[in-house]
């Protein structure tokens, strides 16, 4: 089916004139334009609202001219909230420092916020104001190339003490991958023989559009280039079962290119190349990891600085050794150690957290049985809920790769724990940011609650032979 709109005009315009659609758009709006991160009841007053549109605008969907239109609406929401300042965020201070730093020919690696200004070195845009607004000035930045170039380019553009327009030149950037992500999923969904109407998972999910596009987060990035490999291995011959017959060296390359970007965007779809080597054999699986890691090198040469890595590698490691938020299992960890230590053992825990997880995904892809393409997207979701479910930081916009990947699988736990994941904000109340751990409990037993059902659902189904979505 094809991409292209091919219904008539006035079909097409009474689809969009549909009530449930403007009253999205006017939920965007409030929530970008008019709420303000402490205001937590008209926060979920209003996501409430969106969720249940999302609902009922799924459901509608059953024509392809309805489903031209909802993604005509899904691009039109993400456009709306080009404009605005990100209201759930404070990340864009750090992008923007970032970026003056790079104007200026100097790796954002080489020097702490706090040194700049300490040191008195004389950078344009690099203010005292500035400083006070970042979340984390006695740490190195941890954001890799990708999102580093569109720091630059937003500085560059707009220059010094002009945030807003270096704001507007970087959320440009995102909308331009949303809308490449969307086109991906379109092509995947129809790939691999599903409903096309899926693509609406993710397009119209309200945690995407507001984090990702609204809010400024480089999961957008990561998501894209994600899909993108996934796509150019699946643009190859397929079997009946999704598996590849012949991989052309053309779209073996440019799919490991595509995964280096993703990597230089967030630095987790390392943990999805476990999985490809047995469906592409060692030799090949090697070689696609080469080449990640070669590209991935010369997307860091740039930045060089002689003590990039340790800076960076330090920044991460205390990442996850000092900060929490909205935690599952670690948080259950945590009060066993408070019974028996008498103290906060993340220092202790967090390392062996990520030993687990990293065990538990090689255990994953050394069991796998099912090879396809489309299986791997199921493997990438299960490889980063294992991630997030050891995390010490689980911040609402992480949620949204999931819901990318939930699309290609029988599971939809993503999707609840998009609209659950919201009470998290519960913590921005006050200035003491003292997070509710009854809502977290909340979250988390649903999430898991459903994703048990969903496990005991699909396996009943397997031996039926019955398809669930």
């Amino acid at each position: 089916m094809p991409w292209q709109l091919k219904d008539k005009p006035i079909a097409l315009l009474r689809q969009a004139m549909h009530p449930y659609y403007w009253m999205a758009f006017l939920g965007y709006i409030f929530i970008l334009y008019f709420t303000v991160r402490s205001d937590f009841y008209q926060l979920m007053a209003l996501f409430a609202l969106l969720f249940g549109l999302y609902a009922l605008i799924y459901r509608k969907v059953n024509t392809f001219a309805s489903y031209q239109v909802a993604i005509l609406w899904a691009i039109a929401f993400r456009v709306a909230l080009l404009f605005t300042m990100p209201n759930l965020s404070d990340d864009l201070f750090r992008f923007y420092w970032d970026g003056l730093i790079m104007v200026h020919g100097i790796s954002p690696f080489t020097y702490l916020p706090q040194e700049v200004i300490e040191q008195a070195l004389k950078i344009p845009g690099l203010t005292a104001n500035l400083y006070e607004s970042l979340n984390s000035p006695s740490y190195f930045t941890i954001y890799p190339p990708v999102n580093q170039f569109l720091f630059w380019l937003g500085a560059k553009i707009a220059g010094p003490d002009n945030i807003w327009t270096a704001m507007l030149v970087m959320k440009s950037g995102l909308l331009a991958f949303e809308v490449g992500s969307i086109y991906l999923i379109h092509q995947l969904v129809q790939r691999f023989q599903l409903p096309f109407k899926l693509t609406l998972l993710y397009a119209l999910n309200p945690l995407v559009i507001v984090e990702l596009v609204g809010n400024l987060h480089f999961e957008a990035a990561m998501i894209f280039f994600s899909l993108l490999a996934v796509y150019c291995l699946s643009s190859t011959t397929l079997t009946k079962d999704f598996t590849t017959s012949s991989i052309s060296n053309k779209n073996f390359i440019t799919s490991a290119i595509a995964m280096a970007l993703a990597v230089c965007s967030k630095l987790l779809p390392l943990i999805f190349l476990p999985f490809l080597i047995k469906r592409l054999g060692w030799l090949k699986g090697f070689l696609y990891g080469l080449i990640v890691a070669l590209v991935s090198l010369m997307l860091f040469l740039p930045l060089f600085s002689p003590t990039i890595a340790i800076n960076l590698f330090s920044s991460i490691e205390l990442y996850f050794q000092k900060f929490e938020f909205n935690a599952s299992i670690y948080y259950i960890v945590r009060w066993i150690g408070f019974q028996i230590k008498g103290w906060n053992v993340i220092g202790l825990v967090s390392k062996w957290f990520v030993l687990g997880t990293f065990s538990s995904i090689l255990l994953l892809a050394l069991f796998e049985r099912n090879l396809s393409i489309k299986h791997w997207l199921q493997s990438m979701l299960f490889a980063l809920f294992l991630y997030l479910s050891l995390a010490t930081i689980v911040h609402p916009w992480y949620i949204t790769t999931l819901v990318a990947f939930s699309v290609f699988t029988n599971y939809r736990f993503p999707i609840l724990w998009s609209a659950l994941i919201l009470l998290s904000y519960y913590t921005y109340r006050t200035t003491a940011y003292e997070e509710n751990l009854y809502l977290v409990a909340v979250e988390y037993l649903l999430v898991f609650a459903f994703l048990l059902y969903e496990l005991a659902l699909v396996k009943k189904s397997a031996r039926s032979k019955k398809p669930t979505i």
